[in-house]
């Protein structure tokens, strides 16, 4: 048996499959459907497990388009602004991060103009941020 965890097992068959049956999460977990579901329940009831969501290939969509979004924000104002860009109806998802940007968003929209249209009409808007750097997702790979 993996020296992974019950837990590390039990998540890494639902990031893999979400839609996955407790019963095929216990076959490839290793484990008993009554632990798979206790598991989940506490996983759910702790916030890691946030949802559960479809995987979408940017290239196969014909009426959207998928931009990952750095934002840079001014650190007297992260708190107001992270709320701010979390309420924007078009941002997707929204992460802190380390590297480059202090936030990555998730933006759809019907095109790149569109897209570009939430980038200087509502995010640059908010108070505190100072930049936003768009890059287009192309084609999944894996």
């Amino acid at each position: 048996m993996s020296t992974e965890s019950t837990e590390d097992r039990i998540l890494r068959v639902l990031e893999d499959d979400a839609q996955a049956s407790y019963s095929e999460i216990a076959d490839r977990a290793g484990v008993s459907k009554p632990t798979v579901r206790k598991y989940i329940d506490q996983l759910e009831a702790e916030g890691v497990i946030v949802g559960y969501s479809a995987e979408i290939d940017p290239k196969k969509l014909s009426s959207q388009s998928i931009a990952l979004v750095g934002i840079d924000v001014e650190s007297e104002r992260y708190v107001e602004a992270t709320r701010a860009l979390q309420e924007l109806e078009d941002i997707d998802t929204l992460y802190t991060c380390s590297g480059d940007h202090m936030l990555m968003a998730e933006v759809r929209a019907p095109n790149g103009d569109a897209v570009g249209g939430v980038i200087s009409d509502d995010i640059l808007t908010i108070d505190g941020v100072t930049a936003a750097h768009p890059s287009f997702l192309q084609e999944r790979l894996k």
